[in-house]
């Protein structure tokens, strides 16, 4: 709740100054708390939601040996990578050469952690592949 009244703050200190100054009604603070609190509880839901899918997806993949370099990566594009993964874009984040990033790509690719996308060449991009569901 903290997080989301100091994400809200201008707002908290406008209606908290105008239930103080007013009539001491205090119905659009307390109204304003409540939806306050939700937003919070929604936000929280989904911190909650994405710390448990990247803990599934390293359960999932804990016996796949990776390297270093592409357990970084993998862990970046659990984190929300902006924009398409291509070849060019892994070899500036890993600080490797563009075979190098291909390898690792083709790699994660073999290993079901990566799925192709795009036309091909190098407009080729990549995404996390979904998570496999047990029954």
């Amino acid at each position: 709740m903290s997080a989301q009244i100091q994400a809200e703050r201008q707002t908290y200190y406008d209606l908290l100054e105008t239930s103080q100054r007013g009539p001491l009604d205090l119905t659009p603070w307390l109204t304003w708390f409540l939806q306050c609190l939700g937003r919070a509880l929604t936000s929280a839901e989904h911190t909650l939601a994405q710390v448990l899918a990247k803990a599934r997806f390293w359960e999932q993949h804990r016996l796949t040996p990776l390297t270093e370099r592409q357990r970084r990566l993998v862990q970046r594009l659990l984190d929300g990578f902006e924009g398409k993964l291509t070849t060019s874009k892994w070899a500036r984040m890993a600080k490797c050469s563009q075979d190098t990033a291909g390898r690792d790509i083709a790699d994660l690719i073999d290993k079901g952690i990566l799925l192709k996308e795009g036309a091909g060449g190098r407009s080729t991009s990549y995404r996390l592949a979904p998570e496999e569901t047990s029954c």
